[in-house]
C-alpha cells in the first residue's frame, strides 16, 4: 500500500495483479450528498486517475507527481 500525504489530506493506493483500490479522506466533511456534489465528482475523477497511473506503473510517490496532485486539489478547493 502506498500512502500520500497532503497536509490534512491523504490518499492510500493498493494495487493487485488485476486492479487496485484507492481510499482517501478527500470527501470527508462534504455537506452535500455525493451524487449532487461537483467537488466530490472532481475528487472521484482525480482518485480514478491516480489509481490508473499506479496500475500503469507510474511512480505516484515522485515529488513532481505529488506536486501535480496538490495543484489539482487546490483547484478543486480541497486543500489546507
Amino acid at each position: 500500500m502506498t500512502r500520500l500525504e497532503f497536509g490534512r489530506n491523504w490518499i492510500e493506493v493498493e494495487t493487485a495483479s488485476h486492479g487496485g483500490a484507492i481510499l482517501s479522506n478527500l470527501k470527508d466533511g462534504c455537506e452535500e450528498p455525493p451524487e449532487a456534489c461537483i467537488g466530490c465528482a472532481a475528487i472521484d475523477g482525480l482518485e480514478s486517475l491516480i489509481l490508473a497511473h499506479t496500475c500503469a506503473g507510474i511512480d505516484i510517490t515522485a515529488d513532481a507527481y505529488k506536486e501535480g496532485i496538490q495543484t489539482a486539489l487546490d483547484a478543486i478547493g480541497n486543500s489546507d
